[in-house]
C-alpha cells in the first residue's frame, strides 16, 4: 500500500522512523585474539577461558531447564490462551524430541495467569518459584505481567512475555530478566493510524480499557494519527468492569468521527453493542480492533454480517504461518483463534538455545546469553535441533524464529517486529489485507534504565 507520513516521519513516531521493508538488525561482535598474538599468549588465553568455563559451571545452579507458563486459562484474556500454551507444548515437545538441553528434557510447568482482577498470577508464580523454575513464559496481559515481574525477576528467574505490549515495559527495571517477543505497541498504534491516513480518514474516536495495555496503545495510535494530520474526537479510557457503556459511546458519537478504535479484552463484545445501538458500529463508521480483541469466537452471536468491514491489527510474523498454525492445531485440535501462537513458540525456543549457549539452566545465565543466540552476527539457523547443533559445534548461531528475526534490542524487546492488518468478512472470519515489517520505534531514554543489555 501507498505509505504515508505517519511510518515514514521520525517526528511522528517521536523518536526513530519504520522502515518499511523486512529490517535486519546487527551486533557487534567482540574482537577475536590478535593475530600478532604469541603462542604463549594464546595459551595463557585458552587457559583463562578454560578456568572462566570452569567457574562458571561450578557456580551454575539449575542443570535442568524447567519452564513454568504464565498464560490465560481464565480471565479476560482466555480466548489467548490455548494457541500460546499449544505454542510452547510444540516447542518443548520438538526440543525434547531433539535431545533436550544440556542432556536432559525440559520440563513444562503449567500455569493460569487469569487477570488483574484475581490473585491467580502471583499464586501461580508463588508455586512456580518453589518448583525451581529457570523461566516462566507469559503472561499475556501486560497488567498482568506488571503485578508479577518484581516477585520473578528478585528472585533471578527470566520472564519472557510473547504477548505483552505496553511501552510502559520497555524501560521497567528488571535487572535484565524480562524480556519479550511481541512489539511494544509504539509500533501497533503507528500502524493502526497509518491504516486510516491511508483511508482517508480524517476525524477518529479511540476508546480503551483503563490499565497499562489500552494507555499504551491509545496514546501511540493518537500521537501518530494527530502528527500525521489527523484529530481525535475523542480519546476515552474505561473501566473493564463498568456494567454500562452508554456514557463513552455517547461522547464518542457526539465527536462525530468517521472511525473509531476499541482498545480492549473480551468485554470489547459489551462495548460494540452500545457502540451499535447509538449508530456508531461496524455499519456507520470504520471500526479498528487490536491484538487484545481480535477474535474468530468473540462475536459470533451478533447478527449475520455485523462485523464485515471491520479492521484488526496484531503483530504476526513477517513470514505465512498457515503452516505452523496448523502444527498448532495438531497440539490443539479445537483451536479457532491462533494469536500469539507463533510468538510463544519462539519464546520457549529461544529459552532453550540461550540455556545451550550458557550451558546452565540459571535463569540469569539464560538471559546473558539471549541476545548471543538470536542477535544477527552467527550463523543463521531456523529449528531448534539445527540451532542446537550448531551450538554444540562451537558455532554461534543468529535463531531466526517462525515469526521472523528475533534480534533484541538493549532492552530485551525486539528490534523490528511485524504488525498484521485483517479485515472481517463475516462475524467468525478475518483475513490478513496486510502487513507492515518495521524496526520499532525506541522510547526517549533520557531518563530511564535499561532493562536488558
Amino acid at each position: 500500500m501507498n505509505r504515508t507520513t505517519v511510518l515514514k516521519s521520525a517526528a511522528v513516531l517521536g523518536v526513530a522512523s519504520l522502515a518499511l521493508a523486512a529490517c535486519s538488525s546487527s551486533s557487534s561482535s567482540e574482537s577475536s585474539t590478535s593475530a600478532a598474538a604469541t603462542s604463549a599468549a594464546a595459551s595463557a588465553s585458552a587457559s583463562a577461558e578454560a578456568s572462566a568455563s570452569a567457574m562458571a559451571s561450578e557456580a551454575c545452579k539449575a542443570t535442568t531447564l524447567k519452564l513454568g507458563t504464565l498464560l490465560p486459562q481464565t480471565g479476560d484474556l482466555a480466548f489467548l490462551g490455548p494457541p500460546e500454551f499449544a505454542g510452547v507444548k510444540l516447542a518443548v515437545d520438538e526440543i525434547n524430541a531433539a535431545g533436550g538441553v544440556n542432556g536432559a528434557p525440559v520440563e513444562e510447568i503449567l500455569g493460569d495467569s487469569g487477570d488483574t482482577t484475581t490473585d491467580i498470577a502471583s499464586q501461580t508464580v508463588d508455586s512456580q518459584l518453589s518448583q525451581g523454575v529457570s523461566a516462566i513464559i507469559g503472561a499475556a496481559s501486560s497488567g498482568v505481567s506488571l503485578t508479577v515481574i518484581d516477585k520473578i525477576t528478585s528472585n533471578g528467574v527470566l520472564q519472557m512475555s510473547p504477548a505483552n505490549t505496553s511501552p510502559a515495559l520497555t524501560t521497567y527495571p528488571d535487572n535484565g530478566l524480562y524480556w519479550r517477543v511481541a512489539p511494544s505497541d509504539a509500533l501497533q498504534g503507528a500502524v493502526i493510524a497509518d491504516n486510516a491516513i491511508n483511508k482517508g480518514l480524517t476525524k477518529m474516536a479511540v476508546i480503551a480499557r483503563q490499565d497499562a495495555y489500552g494507555e499504551g496503545l491509545e496514546d501511540a495510535f493518537a500521537k501518530n494519527f494527530t502528527d500525521a494530520g489527523g484529530t481525535v474526537t475523542s480519546k476515552l479510557l474505561y473501566d473493564p468492569a463498568a456494567s454500562s457503556f452508554e456514557a463513552e459511546v455517547s461522547e464518542i458519537k457526539a465527536g462525530s468521527p468517521e472511525g473509531v478504535v476499541v482498545i480492549g479484552f473480551d468485554e470489547t463484545t459489551k462495548l460494540m453493542q452500545e457502540l451499535i445501538k447509538q449508530g456508531v458500529g461496524p455499519q456507520d463508521v470504520q471500526i479498528y480492533l487490536v491484538d487484545g480483541n481480535l477474535s474468530a469466537t468473540a462475536y459470533k452471536d451478533f447478527p449475520a454480517g455485523t462485523m464485515k468491514g471491520v479492521l484488526g491489527t496484531v503483530p504476526s510474523g513477517n513470514t505465512d504461518l498457515t503452516a505452523f498454525n496448523e502444527s498448532l492445531k495438531k497440539v490443539d485440535p479445537s483451536l479457532t483463534d491462533y494469536t500469539y501462537g507463533a510468538q510463544s513458540y519462539d519464546a520457549a525456543n529461544v529459552i532453550a538455545l540461550a540455556a545451550i549457549a550458557a550451558k546452565c539452566a540459571d535463569g540469569t545465565a539464560i538471559a546473558a546469553m539471549l541476545p548471543e543466540v538470536a542477535n544477527t552476527g552467527g550463523e543463521k539457523c531456523t529449528t531448534f535441533a539445527d540451532c542446537a547443533k550448531l551450538l554444540e559445534a562451537g558455532t554461534k548461531i543468529d535463531y531466526d524464529g517462525v515469526t521472523g528475526p528475533l534480534d533484541f534490542n538493549q532492552y530485551g524487546d525486539p528490534k523490528s517486529a511485524t504488525i498484521s492488518v485483517n479485515e472481517y468478512t463475516d462475524n467468525e472470519k478475518f483475513k490478513e489485507v496486510d502487513k507492515v515489517t518495521a524496526d520499532v520505534p525506541l522510547p526517549d531514554t533520557s531518563s530511564a534504565s535499561p532493562s536488558a543489555s
